[in-house]
């Protein structure tokens, strides 16, 4: 299994926060637009991009507020059922999850999963659908 021959680029950066707000308005100092504002479940939710570079923020209360604090970084990829099944299978990687999840976010939705990295960080693979 080549795990490059699933990806085609980077998805997002996912940064939990206190107050959504005031992130916002820091990164749209920065340059960064506000692409999605949506509500997952209890957290609000936003995506903010810069060119080709997608920050996803939420209001979780729960940020560390300590350098090294970024959550995840997810990974685009095509064809993501068949990506978990060869992930699992391969028994390589610690897969945070039973399935392949699914939000709708964006037009069409999203569809993900998350493996765990060798510094506990958090390592997401999207499909947009």
């Amino acid at each position: 299994m080549n795990i490059k021959d699933f990806t085609t680029g980077v998805q997002h950066i996912g940064i939990p926060t206190n107050d959504i707000n005031k992130t916002i308005e820091f990164y749209k100092s920065l340059g960064f637009e506000t692409a999605l504002r949506t509500v997952n479940g209890t957290e609000e939710v936003a995506f903010l991009k810069l060119h080709n570079l997608v920050i996803e923020t939420y209001q979780n209360n729960n940020a560390k507020m300590e350098y090294g604090a970024i959550d995840h970084i997810a990974i685009d990829v095509k064809n993501i059922d068949k990506l978990f099944d060869e992930m699992k299978s391969s028994n390589c990687f610690k897969i945070l999850g039973l399935q392949v999840e699914s939000l709708p976010f964006w037009e069409n939705g999203v569809k993900f999963f998350t493996i765990e990295g060798p510094n506990r960080e958090k390592v997401e693979f999207c499909e947009m659908l």
